[in-house]
């Protein structure tokens, strides 16, 4: 999958890929960004809003659906409609307007910093890198933008939804050593804080099972635990901190640190679900898993945000340290829980 801009396509005389010649949509405007899809063998035959659906991440069938019926074309800028059967070997471009995203007035606060690396405190609901729905609303894109000439490369990454620690490389010397660190990560130790539905049954517990991607999730990001023997080794331990209850439902929350031994996918919310402790906001494993597709749609209800409590998942990433990539020595940077899940958690009660 590639996306480049109409501009950029007429500069190549309109040539894509293997000599593909591409003509823009007379209604579709200079500047506009096109991704362009091509058709696997093993996916002959499909309708093309299940296909694109397939091939675009965080994506509903019914917002394919709403992608292709915008701006699906074939190269000859002829129509595609989602009911249309797709072929091997066939390329689809999908056609967006110029990005009209505005970039969010949000401060980054800088934790840590010096010649080789930045460390910020990331705000939550902010990805780290561009994707298709957020193009200047990103972590990389805001910090650039504030550091006019820099270019920064993220070390690791954090959830859109997940706030804290995020350390990002000033240098291509740093960024390696530090990417090879956080691969091994024997010399890299990471710990969270969350916030659950329920209290464990102990104070500190530590879980191991394997996780692999979920088959049958159609967004193509959910995690499970897999079968012994199988799936990605992942273990992390955990230390409750606090239980409190809601003062009228008197329901049950705890506050828990985690600590990454390994560092798989939605490894701490998928081990926490597996204990029938989701975290607080979680749409994808929490209570119901169609409050992440009507989240990703902007459809929720206020019944969902009822049920959700709070706008994103209790996840924050409170700590992390490693040795530098250059001066060596250790670095250690902390981060408190921020003030959403904070005032989340003061209006609950002592248990």
């Amino acid at each position: 999958m590639t996306r480049i801009s109409a501009r950029q396509l007429e500069a190549s005389s309109g040539t894509f890929g293997r000599g593909i010649q591409v003509v823009r949509p007379p209604e579709v405007p200079e500047g506009a960004v096109v991704t362009v899809l091509r058709v696997p063998p093993e996916a002959a035959g499909m309708r093309l809003d299940r296909f694109v659906q397939t091939q675009l991440r965080r994506t509903s069938r019914t917002r394919a659906a709403a992608i292709v019926a915008l701006g699906a074309y074939a190269p000859d800028a002829r129509r595609l409609r989602g009911s249309d059967r797709v072929r091997a070997e066939q390329c689809i471009l999908l056609w967006r307007e110029p990005w009209d995203e505005q970039a969010p007035d949000v401060e980054i606060p800088v934790l840590y910093e010096d010649e080789h690396l930045v460390a910020i405190n990331k705000p939550p609901l902010i990805p780290v890198h561009p994707t298709a729905r957020y193009h200047k609303s990103t972590v990389v894109k805001l910090l650039e933008a504030a550091r006019q000439g820099e270019h920064l490369y993220l070390a690791h990454r954090l959830d859109r939804e997940t706030s804290g620690v995020l350390l990002l490389s000033r240098t291509s010397e740093a960024d390696r050593h530090i990417k090879a660190q956080f691969e091994g990560r024997a010399t890299v130790t990471k710990r969270y804080l969350a916030i659950t539905w329920g209290w464990p049954e102990r104070d500190q517990f530590r879980v191991e099972v394997p996780l692999e991607l979920d088959p049958t999730n159609k967004m193509k990001l959910k995690m499970r635990v897999a079968r012994p023997g199988t799936g990605l080794t992942a273990a992390t331990a955990f230390e409750t901190l606090e239980r409190r209850v809601h003062p009228e439902s008197r329901r049950r929350y705890s506050l828990v640190r985690c600590s990454l031994e390994t560092g798989r996918q939605h490894q701490i919310r998928v081990h926490m679900r597996s204990l029938d402790l989701p975290l607080v906001g979680d749409k994808l494993y929490g209570p119901d898993e169609g409050l992440f597709t009507r989240g990703a749609d902007g459809v929720l209800t206020e019944d969902d945000r009822r049920v959700l409590e709070i706008e994103r998942h209790a996840l924050h990433a409170a700590f992390l340290e490693f040795d530098h990539p250059v001066r060596g020595g250790r670095v250690s940077i902390e981060s408190e829980l921020p003030p959403d899940l904070r005032a989340f958690w003061d209006r609950l009660m002592p248990a």
